[in-house]
């Protein structure tokens, strides 16, 4: 009798332990996990460079950018699963995306829209207590990324991209005014920064997947102007980048140095591209070179204020 007891409950203990891993995987996918590491990374390279230019330590903001960075990331969060409800018409049509949640139908569509709505609001709310411009930012950056593109851009102009740039140009601001809500100049260089940033390392992923976007019948560049002109687009955007480290020199000469040798190996990398016949490959290296340049921006700008924000 005890072994068959013991015998059925352990499929059973087993089995509902895969489910609840499975549906937080899902869970994960739905809120893309890697949206929401780079942008409260941006997030907290603005808090962190607040620190420097205002000169206050960590130890006084430690319980702040706890704050910031959650409420951030449950505010991304809430509009990546936004995006998902709303895009799963054509996530249906595209390769990489039919795998998704909202398309199999492994977690229920309103459960979904209410997952969304709530991460949204209670990312705003957690943002408001650290000031109410960094949720009035938090906010701005969730509509312009959930109306202004998912809503109204994507499916209708190839500047599509640059408008949902707006959305991604804005977690450095909410990081900077938790800790000065008067802003100043330097927020404003990273959110150009991140702006300029965002399209070229969107176009490549439009090349790369140019054929879903088709199919999906999503007007990005490529799709409706050719390889040819986006690789020209993607040239001016990454030139434009040229005199952003020159604007931050406050934070030295080294720091100059590297943003200026990021910017000239990408600037070849899309010079390259204009006589390449191998476009997915292309697209590959400069979407690959994208997520380096900017991992390595905010990188050094955190480890060359680090001595002065830790006294």
């Amino acid at each position: 009798m005890d072994k068959m007891g013991f015998s059925s409950n352990e499929p059973i203990l087993s089995s509902h332990t895969n489910e609840y891993l499975y549906k937080w995987s899902e869970l994960k996918s739905l809120m893309k996990v890697g949206i929401i590491n780079s942008n409260t990374m941006t997030a907290f390279a603005g808090f962190w460079l607040a620190l420097f230019y205002t000169g206050a330590s960590l130890s006084q903001y430690w319980h702040v950018l706890l704050v910031t960075l959650v409420g951030t990331a449950f505010v991304i969060a809430g509009g990546c699963v936004i995006n998902n409800y709303y895009d799963r018409d054509i996530d249906q049509v595209m390769k990489r995306t039919k795998k998704r949640p909202t398309v199999t139908g492994t977690i229920d569509l309103l459960h979904v829209l209410i997952i969304g709505i709530s991460l949204s609001v209670v990312g705003v709310l957690i943002l408001s207590l650290a000031s109410i411009p960094t949720a009035i930012f938090g906010a701005i950056g969730w509509f312009s990324y959930v109306v202004l593109y998912t809503m109204w851009s994507k499916r209708r102009y190839t500047i599509n991209t640059a408008i949902g740039s707006l959305s991604g140009a804005v977690p450095p601001l909410i990081g900077w005014s938790a800790v000065d809500p008067d802003l100043h100049v330097i927020p404003w260089i990273l959110f150009l920064l991140i702006f300029i940033w965002q399209t070229p390392h969107f176009l490549a992923i439009a090349m790369k997947k140019v054929d879903d976007y088709k199919d999906a019948n999503i007007p990005m560049l490529p799709v409706v102007h050719g390889f040819d002109i986006t690789k020209r687009q993607m040239l001016v955007y990454v030139v434009c980048l040229l005199p952003i480290p020159f604007l931050l020199h406050e934070l030295g000469f080294i720091f100059v140095l590297l943003g200026t040798i990021l910017n000239i190996g990408w600037l070849a990398l899309a010079i390259k591209g204009l006589f390449t016949i191998d476009n997915t490959k292309w697209s590959n290296q400069m979407f690959i070179y994208s997520l380096l340049y900017l991992t390595a921006i905010f990188f050094s700008m955190i480890i060359i204020t680090l001595p002065s924000n830790l006294l």
